[in-house]
């Protein structure tokens, strides 16, 4: 019977072993939605991408499914426990509507040799100059990602937005979705062509697991006079 048990347990920790030894591609978010951009507007995101494994992670080759995405690594070859970004470039000119194109990203890990991220959004088309009028209030991101979080640790993020209207905007009211978010707006009345920020605040004391966020700002937007911020965290014990 011991012997039996011995054998299974050699056989397992030979099955095991080798892949604790090989390199292997790890992303906290595979997809992200910058919401509603404006026509000919470029939208960046940048994608964390983790090595878990053993061994050297090589970045082998990058694809976009499109000639308006443009997706570059900040490091090719990561240590075991190293990270680096994918920064993802999606051209919106000359597109409008709901948009969804995916970017590839080939690496040695030999499990998940191919690793497709998405970004999606909706774009808008703005009236001509002539035609257009009211506050407009226009945010370049709408999401962020913290990463890895210890449990305790408050971190910050500032949003930027700017008043793309004609008439002065007015930034009415902010909500977070919960009491660990706070959020402090740098000015709460922009002339057209000013801009503004929103710090974000998120206190991970007491919490444990991947959790989201949002924060709604109230403006004076008559096309989009609620706008929806997400913060993303996946938070861990010390």
């Amino acid at each position: 019977m011991i012997r039996s048990i011995i054998v299974i347990f050699l056989f397992t920790s030979l099955a095991i072993f080798p892949q604790l030894l090989e390199p292997k591609v790890s992303v906290q978010q595979v997809e992200y939605d910058f919401g509603n951009i404006n026509q000919n507007d470029i939208a960046n995101h940048s994608f964390t991408i983790t090595n878990t494994g053993g061994d050297v992670l090589k970045i082998l080759d990058i694809k976009a499914s499109c000639g308006c995405t443009a997706a570059n690594p900040d490091k090719k070859e990561l240590m075991p426990n190293e990270s680096t970004q994918i920064n993802v470039s999606f051209n919106s000119k000359g597109r409008k509507g709901p948009q969804t194109k995916t970017v590839t990203v080939k690496t040695n890990d030999p499990n998940t040799p191919a690793l497709t991220l998405m970004i999606k959004c909706n774009i808008i088309v703005q009236e001509s100059k002539d035609t257009k009028s009211g506050a407009m209030i226009y945010f370049p991101e709408i999401q962020h990602d913290f990463g890895n979080v210890k449990e305790g640790e408050v971190v910050h993020y500032t949003f930027a937005f700017q008043n793309k209207g004609t008439l002065p905007l007015e930034i009415k009211d902010i909500r977070t979705s919960c009491g660990c978010t706070a959020a402090v707006v740098s000015e709460k009345n922009l002339q057209p062509g000013q801009s503004g920020s929103i710090k974000i605040d998120f206190d991970s004391k007491n919490k444990q697991g991947k959790l989201s966020r949002t924060v709604t700002v109230n403006s004076n937007d008559l096309n989009e006079p609620y706008k929806v911020i997400t913060i993303y965290a996946d938070v861990s014990k010390n």
